[in-house]
């Protein structure tokens, strides 16, 4: 199960992921928004960390104009590593190196084209452990 949530300025590339999401036959957890009218991204941003964070979903992809909001808010979660990514070498650097379970991105920043190909090596690329793991052991407080 992934989690999707956005806000206002994240809806159209909500829509965008979310038929990636259903062509690759994962199951979604969406969390909202589901309208064009003006929201507060951290809602939407808790809503989803606390969905990963519970394991209720496996990762989540938050969208908002820049992905910056929603990735400091998804952080204040323990458990919660979310990734900014602009293109798929950063994405696939999440994963690997820290173990990233949360794709944070920029509807404003990134196109519908970008964001599949980022969003799908974000989510076929696994955690390379090793010497990360204890480097990301040392991200909490």
């Amino acid at each position: 199960m992934i989690a999707i949530a956005c806000d206002h300025g994240g809806l159209a590339l909500k829509q965008a992921m979310t038929a990636l999401l259903a062509e690759r036959g994962t199951r979604i957890l969406d969390l909202g928004t589901a309208t064009a009218a003006s929201v507060d991204y951290p809602d939407f941003a808790h809503r989803l960390a606390h969905a990963v964070a519970s394991r209720k979903a496996r990762a989540g992809i938050l969208i908002c104009g820049t992905g910056i909001g929603m990735s400091m808010a998804a952080n204040r979660h323990r458990g919660v590593r979310a990734a900014v990514c602009t293109n798929e070498y950063m994405a696939r650097m999440a994963r690997l190196h820290n173990d990233a379970n949360v794709l944070c991105l920029g509807e404003r920043v990134v196109g519908a084209d970008l964001a599949r190909a980022i969003a799908s090596v974000f989510l076929e690329t696994g955690f390379e452990g090793g010497r990360h793991r204890r480097r990301v052991r040392k991200i909490e407080l």
